[in-house]
C-alpha cells in the first residue's frame, strides 16, 4: 500500500511537471477561479465574461480588445475530464432569450476553457505570429471556500466557536433547544445524530436567508451526492470536561467532523483550489447592507477568512514549472452595481474597498496584486431622475423579479465615508442610525444585441483587464 501510494504520488508530480512545462513554453494557461457567497452572481459573471470575450464590442476597457489584438476567441474541451463542464450555452440562453430569467446558481465545481488567439506586441511583434492563451475558468461555491478554515481547527474548537457565535441569533433558536436537551457524553444513537444534523442544517439555511455568511460546513447547504451520508451527519456540541468517552455522541460527532475535513475539504483543496493562479471574489455588498449591521460585520469577517484560504504571491518562472502555484491576482467585486444610479457607484466601490481592506493588505504583503471595484455582470436596469420633495432623486428602473412589473427604485443614499457603515457593524448595532438602505430584485431585461456585442454590463471589461490583461 505504501509503495502504491508513493508511485501514485510520483506519477501525479511527473504529470503536473509535464503540464507546467507545456503551459510555460508552448500555450500558456491562466486558471481563473470564480467564487462568491450566496446570491453574489457567479454564474451570471462567468456567462457574461465569456460572451463578452467572444463578442468584444462592449470591452473597451480591456486593452487587448480595444486595440484589436484579440483575433479570435473560441470554446474548447476543458482539460479536467472529471469536472463537470460549466453549462455556458444554457445559461446564456436563459439570460438573452425572449423570456430572460436568471440561471440556476452554483451548486458544485464546474469548469470552462476559453482559448484566445492574440496578436503579440513589442519590437519583435512583426516577426511573430498570433499566440494562444487558454483561460480555464473554475466556478465553485464560496461556502466551500470558507470550509478551508476548518482544516486548522479541531472539532472542539469549531464547536465552541459556532455555539458562541450563534447564541444570540433567532435563526438558531430551534437548533439550540435541541442541543440544550442533549447530553454530549451519552451513548451515540444514529436517530439522535440525524436529528441534530437536520436541526443544524435548518439553522444554516435560515441564517443564509437572513443574510449571514458564516454558514459552514458548506456541504450542509450544497450536499450533492453526499446527502444523508455520515460525513454530513454531525453538529456542534458543547465540549464539556476532558476527553469524550468512547462510544459517546460527542466522540462520534468529532470523528465525522474529521472525516468531513479529510474526505471532502482536503480533496477540494488538492484537486481544484490549489491549482488556481487568478481569483475573483464576488460580493453582494448591497444585500448585506440591506440586511443590517450584523450582516455587514459577518461579511467583513468572511472576506478575511476567504483570503486566509489563498496562498497569495507571485507565480515566478521556476514556481510554475515545479507546480507550486500561488494566487497572484485577486479581485474583490461588489456585484449588482446596476441596482444603483451611477452617482452612487463611487460609494459602493469605497465600501467594498473597506470591507476587504484587511484581506487586501495581507495579500499585498505576500506579493499578490489586489483590486476592488463595483460591477454589474449584466445590466438589468436603466437610470432616470425623478422629482421628490423639490429635488431630483437618482433612480434605476427595471422589471421587478417577484411581480414582473416595471418600477423606478431609489434604494437610499450610501454614505461617502464607509466607516459610517463599518463602525456601527463592528460595534454590534442592531440597525442603521443614519437612514435605511433597501435592495430590490430585478429580472434580466429583454436584450436586442447587435452583431459583435456581448450582453450590456458595468465595468466587466475593467475586471477582465485586471485579471488577464497582462497575459494578453
Amino acid at each position: 500500500m505504501v509503495l502504491t501510494s508513493l508511485a501514485d504520488s510520483t506519477a501525479r508530480r511527473v504529470e503536473a511537471l509535464g503540464s507546467s512545462l507545456s503551459e510555460t513554453f508552448l500555450e500558456p494557461t491562466v486558471r481563473l477561479g470564480v467564487t462568491g457567497l450566496a446570491r453574489a452572481g457567479k454564474t451570471v459573471f462567468i456567462t457574461s465574461l465569456v460572451a463578452n470575450l467572444m463578442n468584444r464590442g462592449r470591452m473597451l476597457q480591456l486593452s487587448a480588445a480595444r486595440d484589436g489584438r484579440i483575433e479570435a476567441a473560441f470554446l474548447q474541451p476543458q482539460p479536467d475530464d472529471t469536472v463537470p463542464r460549466f453549462d455556458y450555452e444554457a445559461h446564456l440562453a436563459a439570460l438573452t432569450g425572449p423570456a430572460p430569467h436568471w440561471p440556476e446558481s452554483t451548486r458544485a465545481v464546474s469548469e470552462l476553457r476559453l482559448s484566445l488567439k492574440v496578436r503579440p506586441t513589442g519590437l519583435l511583434a512583426g516577426l511573430q505570429g498570433p499566440r494562444v492563451l487558454h483561460l480555464d475558468i473554475v466556478d465553485y461555491p464560496g461556502e466551500w471556500l470558507l470550509d478551508l478554515a476548518l482544516l486548522d481547527k479541531s472539532y472542539d474548537q469549531w464547536a465552541a466557536e459556532v455555539l458562541a457565535r450563534i447564541e444570540a441569533r433567532v435563526q438558531a433558536k430551534d437548533f439550540l433547544s435541541v442541543v440544550t436537551a442533549t447530553d454530549p457524553d451519552a451513548a451515540h444513537g444514529e436517530p439522535h445524530a440525524q436529528s441534530l444534523a437536520a436541526a443544524f442544517t435548518g439553522y444554516l439555511q435560515a441564517a443564509r436567508e437572513a443574510g449571514f455568511y458564516d454558514c459552514t460546513p458548506g456541504r450542509f447547504l450544497l450536499p450533492g451526492d453526499l446527502a444523508g451520508s455520515p460525513v454530513l451527519t454531525f453538529a456542534p456540541l458543547p465540549t464539556g470536561q476532558g476527553t469524550a468517552p468512547r462510544g459517546s455522541l460527542r466522540r462520534e460527532m468529532a470523528r465525522r467532523y474529521e472525516a468531513y475535513k479529510a474526505q471532502v475539504v482536503k480533496p477540494f483543496f488538492r484537486d481544484h483550489f490549489s491549482r488556481i493562479d487568478r481569483q475573483v471574489v464576488l460580493v453582494d455588498a448591497l444585500g448585506a447592507i440591506h440586511s443590517g449591521p450584523a450582516a455587514v460585520e459577518d461579511l467583513r469577517q468572511s472576506m478575511a477568512d476567504i483570503l486566509a484560504a489563498f496562498r497569495p504571491g507571485r507565480n515566478r518562472f521556476l514556481t510554475r514549472i515545479l507546480g507550486g502555484k500561488r494566487v497572484e491576482k485577486i479581485l474583490f467585486a461588489a456585484t449588482k452595481a446596476d441596482h444603483l444610479h451611477h452617482e452612487q457607484h463611487p460609494q459602493l466601490t469605497a465600501i467594498i474597498e473597506a470591507l476587504t481592506r484587511e484581506a487586501q493588505d495581507r495579500a499585498r504583503f505576500a506579493g499578490a496584486e489586489t483590486a476592488a471595484l463595483a460591477l454589474a455582470s449584466i445590466r438589468a436596469t436603466t437610470e432616470e431622475m425623478r422629482p421628490h420633495d423639490g429635488k431630483d432623486l437618482p433612480c434605476v428602473r427595471g422589471t421587478l423579479l417577484d411581480s414582473g412589473r416595471q418600477a423606478a427604485f431609489y434604494p437610499g443614499a450610501l454614505p461617502r465615508d464607509p466607516g459610517k457603515l463599518l463602525i456601527p457593524a463592528r460595534q454590534g448595532a442592531e440597525a442603521w442610525l443614519e437612514g435605511e438602505f433597501q435592495a430590490m430584485r430585478f429580472a434580466p431585461a429583454v436584450l436586442d444585441l447587435k452583431p459583435g456585442d456581448g450582453p450590456p454590463h458595468i465595468r466587466l471589461d475593467r475586471a477582465a483587464d485586471f485579471l488577464i490583461g497582462d497575459r494578453l
